[in-house]
């Protein structure tokens, strides 16, 4: 069994889940089971699926798993783009984002690729 919590990208995306949080505590109330909710649920859906996949007992449900996590930080990035075109969060918020969630991103897929 792996302890998921020693994956350096479970750490990362744990925390960026986190950011995501307290960033949108910002939105409008309008926006709370809609926008707000849709960034959240992606966002923590990354970290979540990690440490899912890797109490299973194969490698292919493992990286399963991975594959979900990394359609979830897919949608997340499309949900930060709308964040900043409808003026929820800075241009510079945004960049800020993207960029820590590609690095994500980037870090699940060489994961995935060492489980082939």
């Amino acid at each position: 069994m792996r302890d998921y919590k020693k994956f350096t990208v479970w750490e990362k995306s744990y925390g960026f889940g986190i950011k995501v949080y307290t960033i949108t505590k910002s939105f409008p109330k309008e926006e709370i089971y809609g926008l707000t909710s849709q960034m959240r649920r992606s966002a923590i859906s990354i970290p979540s699926n990690i440490a899912e996949g890797s109490r299973r007992s194969t490698e292919k449900d493992f990286k399963s798993f991975l594959h979900i996590a990394y359609g979830s930080g897919a949608e997340l990035e499309t949900h930060i783009m709308f964040a900043k075109d409808l003026g929820y969060i800075s241009s510079e918020t945004s960049n800020t984002l993207l960029v820590e969630l590609s690095e994500i991103m980037r870090m699940l897929n060489a994961f995935i690729q060492k489980l082939i």
